[in-house]
């Protein structure tokens, strides 16, 4: 057994997709209420607060729905290990990739810039990822 398979968590990628559409809402909530404050403050000074908030909630809004409908239902019946490893990977690098897309143009970002922004969107998915996983572990998910 991996790392994360022998201990009891509600294996998400094992849940009936009408189980997982309930969970969305409240999932997306809970992420951007974690991983805001964390771009708020990681995120370059360079970058306006208004786009820094709007970074907490766009980010997150365009990875959330596949780590949680689409990569479940590819992953049904997989170790918990690897749907994690593909999920807790594809979340930070989407967000990375979309955030150099939306800022690459502006020319406002220096090298140390883009390596501190690109920081705090990890250190913001490890952050939720860890609030999930703590969850998880004392069973708060269960009323989904």
């Amino acid at each position: 057994m991996l790392l994360f398979d022998e201990v009891d968590f509600v294996q998400i990628q094992n849940l009936p997709i009408s189980q997982l559409w309930y969970f969305l809402p409240f999932g997306y909530l809970v992420t951007i209420l974690i991983e805001t404050p964390i771009l708020l403050l990681g995120l370059s000074p360079k970058i306006s607060f208004k786009h820094k908030l709007w970074c907490g909630v766009w980010l997150t809004a365009c990875t959330y729905p596949i780590v949680i409908l689409v990569l479940p239902a590819i992953f049904l019946e997989h170790s918990r290990t690897l749907y994690l490893a593909v999920a807790e990977t594809f979340a930070p690098v989407g967000e990375c990739l979309l955030f150099w897309l939306a800022f690459k143009g502006k020319d406002v970002l220096g090298s140390t810039d883009w390596i501190r922004c690109l920081a705090a969107i990890v250190v913001a998915n490890l952050a939720s990822f860890g609030f999930g996983e703590i969850m998880n572990l004392f069973g708060w998910f269960g009323f989904f």
